[in-house]
């Protein structure tokens, strides 16, 4: 199965980064405005509408419209794992996972992982995925990755600048 990997050196205190990357907030200030990222509803682990974070268990319904064409893709993420879980700030490392429960692609898992280095955060995701349309996704699948660069450096760089700024 293919994998997509990107690391970025963020300059703040690992507790900042993970804080702002465990909300639905966060994840709306990362997707690139290309992407046309619609959130239709969040849900907590026990059901709750819009959590402050996101727990293992939320649920978010979304949808893309990559580039303003073609219809609109529903896609349901689910958080299938959160390292430490609930609230509290992380020591030296933490990483969430994200699974497409629903959507475009056959598989999609994300973890987005974070490590401490002194005053600022290694910031590392790491997508495992498969394309629609079996064998023939399945032989295309690493071009995929061309396809990812741009929407993930879009992402580590507003996360930078959003950082640079305080």
């Amino acid at each position: 199965m293919p994998t997509y990997r990107r690391t970025t050196r963020v300059p703040a205190p690992i507790e900042d980064v993970w804080d702002f990357h465990s909300t639905v907030d966060g994840l709306r200030e990362l997707t690139p405005d290309w992407m046309r990222l619609g959130v239709d509803s969040v849900a907590g682990a026990d059901g709750s509408p819009d959590p402050e974070v996101l727990v293992a268990g939320s649920e978010i319904e979304m949808s893309v419209r990559p580039f303003g064409a073609g219809p609109r893709q529903r896609w349901t993420s689910r958080i299938a794992e959160r390292e430490p879980d609930g609230t509290a700030s992380p020591e030296r490392s933490a990483r969430f996972v994200d699974v497409m429960e629903g959507g475009p692609f056959r598989r999609w898992e994300h973890t987005h992982a974070f490590y401490a280095d002194g005053d600022e955060t290694l910031l590392v995701d790491t997508v495992a995925y498969r394309l629609p349309l079996g064998p023939l996704g399945d032989a295309v699948g690493p071009l995929a990755k061309v396809g990812f660069e741009g929407m993930f450096r879009d992402r580590h760089r507003r996360t930078v600048e959003r950082f640079a700024e305080e």
